[in-house]
């Protein structure tokens, strides 16, 4: 009995302890509570007088450092430029192009160029040995000597008719005689001088004019006949080249001479060619479908070269006008358009645009609460942007 009664004892002093310990929890849970209703409290009137003091501010002003690092823009009221993207190919300038071709047959001693070479005018292409060519020399010789036999006979004459020796006629016929041989001799050295007769039976191929090597198609010990057709050089300037692009049907209409073209090229792709077009072609290619327009470029530094692949870009106008503003000037946020319109130093607004298209550098507005003449910030536009949300 003595034992039940200790054991009882025991558990009731067990149950003491634990309710004591679940009342101590629950005081510091009360405790926990009443710390995270305070934080939340503080937390609610801290961001009440944040708005409060954002209220008080009052408008948003540029500080005077950002006043002087921001640009503006007019906003202008344009026709739409369209863009239509062809593709071409640069040619050789075909006004300027020059093609060699031997007049006479015979065989080829001597090739003093390559394929690409620059060329001076009058500078020695090659060299050929020819039949012909040493007939024209013999010719030449021979009316030599026949004006020199025609002038010692015209001077006998002279001195014969001068004694009563001969008659006038013998005299006038002398000197006719004379004018024919010199007249046969100018021919024969004309003919010397268009072969480009050299020493014997040497033709010399001399450069037509100054320029690039674009095409060779002669080689040493070569025998060419008098029946060839086909020219054995070609050389082009390259100081002014053509792009031939390709326009389809469905684009013809686009399309005007004197519309600006941007050409870029695969070796530069950095750089863009500006030219105009000054031809269109009016034959449909039947093969590929295709129309030909010409942009003629300046090519200065020859950095341009016959049969480079072009990528080209005409721009024409669409019948409507809409305000246009630089690509800049437009800012991107949650997939929305802005500019900023600027008034003055505190006096800066957001305004939502819609953007119809990007030509170029420039953006043309489709919907924004702008009129021309009012100005858009086009430099750090985004610094603004951020710091005005901010406020």
């Amino acid at each position: 009995m003595r034992t039940f009664i200790q054991h009882l004892v025991f558990n009731l002093k067990y149950l003491v302890f634990n309710t004591k310990r679940l009342l101590s929890n629950v005081q510091w849970l009360l405790a926990n509570t009443t710390c995270l209703l305070f934080m939340a409290l503080c937390l609610v009137m801290c961001k009440k007088t944040s708005i409060q003091e954002n209220i008080s501010k009052g408008p948003f002003c540029l500080t005077d450092t950002l006043q002087k690092m921001i640009e503006t823009s007019t906003v202008e009221l344009q026709e739409v430029r369209n863009e239509l993207k062809l593709s071409g190919k640069v040619t050789s300038n075909q006004d300027r192009v020059i093609r060699v071709f031997p007049p006479v047959s015979g065989t080829v001693t001597a090739v003093n160029v390559e394929l690409g070479d620059y060329v001076q005018q009058g500078q020695v292409l090659a060299v050929m040995r020819s039949a012909e060519i040493a007939a024209f020399g013999q010719q030449v010789i021979i009316a030599e000597a026949n004006l020199l036999i025609a002038q010692r006979n015209l001077k006998t004459a002279q001195d014969m008719f001068a004694s009563g020796l001969t008659s006038e006629r013998d005299k006038v016929t002398a000197e006719k005689e004379v004018e024919k041989a010199q007249a046969e001799l100018n021919r024969t050295r004309e003919l010397a001088r268009i072969y480009n007769v050299g020493n014997g039976s040497e033709y010399i191929i001399r450069a037509p004019s100054s320029g690039f090597v674009i095409e060779k198609n002669i080689n040493k010990g070569m025998l060419i006949r008098s029946d060839n057709t086909d020219n054995i050089f070609t050389i082009s300037d390259l100081n002014d080249v053509w792009v031939t692009a390709n326009v389809y049907e469905a684009d013809i209409s686009k399309i005007k001479e004197g519309y600006e073209a941007d050409i870029t090229i695969l070796s530069y792709p950095d750089k863009v060619f500006k030219g105009k077009i000054d031809k269109i072609n009016s034959i449909i290619d039947p093969a590929t479908r295709v129309l030909k327009v010409r942009i003629k470029l300046d090519n200065p530094k020859f950095l341009l070269k016959p049969d480079m692949f072009a990528s080209v870009k005409v721009y024409y106008t669409e019948s409507q006008q809409m305000l246009t503003v630089p690509v800049e000037a437009v800012i991107m946020d949650n997939n929305k358009h802005y500019v900023l319109k600027y008034e003055g130093k505190c006096k800066i607004s957001i305004k939502e645009v819609e953007i119809y298209k990007q030509i170029d550098k420039r953006v043309y507005l489709k919907k924004a609460d702008l009129k021309a003449g009012d100005k858009v910030i086009s430099k750090y536009e985004l610094m603004v942007y951020t710091a005005m949300n901010e406020n």
